[in-house]
């Protein structure tokens, strides 16, 4: 029997009702980096996806980049984001909390006092980010971070990860792509170190897999998952000729701890350079956890891609922002409603949950 979109599926412990995933996006509603009621009626609403994966969500006070995006560091966050997974089950839906610590792409004045904004090396980020205070701004050069600097991050991620299970999640996505701090471990044009944490594949690597075997053992590798954006150009980074190497080498360390998926980015539907097919299929061959596809779908090359077995589950990202019911319109062939791209980002209900 074919699979489509609309078969259940296994996903670790979980039972999924379907193969929809919503996608992570950064919507900057969570006033005071607090999930709020707004924010539990915004995901309660899609809880027909098989899973909801939440917007980035940093692990430290340090990683709070973007004005208003939510945290997972203090027990005011867990409980904010408990009445978000009590809403979400109540609705028979699954979640994951995407922990995104946004690394140099970040400006102090979107950030607590006391707080540093830290990177693998002292490079700054291309352009501006908005401020509410100042509007758009420059980002500054960030600190590169010492070892103790590295030790501690991991062991946020960790406690987020805790965190997230007591809040109710279902588990956790590492965002490891879009140019953030895992990320700007990987590429060569933001971690420029010569030490273990720069240089090689194996060490470039290495705080990727670090923090994916701190979270398993704090939770345990079935509730984790890992998004990659292999040849991503989103905040300033660039592809290099060993990339492919150190993707694979990535899989196979991610293997051996066991994360229960790998969350794949190709950006190309949105003018980034595609994710070389070959590097795909090598992904897809090697990872014994489920692959997840995502890029521009509509159903019919989402039902293509999952009967060819190019994956296992398929993330839609914009068109559930203006189509909370679309799980029951791609399954009716209904028209969907275009978003209006000017509420993405901006404090309050228009373009969130008035659709």
């Amino acid at each position: 029997m074919p699979q489509t979109l609309f078969t259940p599926a296994t996903l670790g412990k979980l039972q999924l009702k379907n193969r929809i995933v919503m996608a992570p996006m950064t919507r900057s509603r969570a006033n005071d980096n607090l999930p709020n009621e707004l924010m539990e009626k915004y995901y309660k609403l899609r809880a027909d996806a098989g899973l909801i994966i939440t917007e980035g969500t940093s692990p430290s006070p340090n990683g709070l980049g973007y004005a208003r995006i939510p945290g997972m560091f203090s027990d005011a966050q867990v409980q904010g984001w408990k009445r978000v997974t009590d809403g979400v089950h109540a609705a028979g839906g699954k979640i994951f909390i995407q922990l995104m610590h946004t690394g140099r792409v970040s400006h102090p004045a979107n950030m607590q006092a006391d707080t540093k904004i830290l990177a693998p090396s002292p490079v700054a980020a291309p352009g501006e980010m908005w401020t509410d205070s100042n509007g758009m701004q420059p980002h500054p050069v960030p600190a590169e971070m010492s070892e103790a600097d590295i030790a501690l991050t991991i062991a946020e991620y960790a406690d987020a990860a805790k965190r997230a299970i007591e809040a109710g999640f279902d588990g956790v996505e590492l965002h490891g792509a879009n140019g953030y701090l895992i990320d700007q471990f990987l590429n060569t044009a933001t971690n420029q170190r010569t030490d273990r944490w720069g240089g090689s594949a194996e060490n470039r690597t290495r705080f990727a897999v670090e923090v994916a075997k701190a979270c398993a053992a704090a939770i345990g590798a079935e509730r984790i998952g890992m998004r990659i954006s292999p040849y991503g150009a989103f905040n300033g980074a660039v592809p290099d000729a060993k990339m492919d190497a150190m993707y694979l080498r990535l899989i196979e360390e991610l293997n051996n701890i066991g994360l229960v998926y790998i969350h794949v980015v190709d950006h190309s539907s949105m003018g980034a350079p595609e994710v070389s097919p070959e590097l795909k299929a090598k992904i897809r061959a090697n990872f014994k956890g489920k692959y997840i596809l995502s890029g521009g779908y509509d159903a019919a090359r989402a039902n293509a891609d999952l009967d060819a077995q190019k994956g296992d589950l398929v993330a839609f990202g914009r068109p559930f922002i203006s189509n909370p019911d679309l799980v029951q319109k791609l399954q009716n062939g209904t028209a969907l409603t275009d978003p209006e791209p000017g509420t993405f980002y901006t404090p309050g209900e228009k373009g969130y949950t008035d659709y």
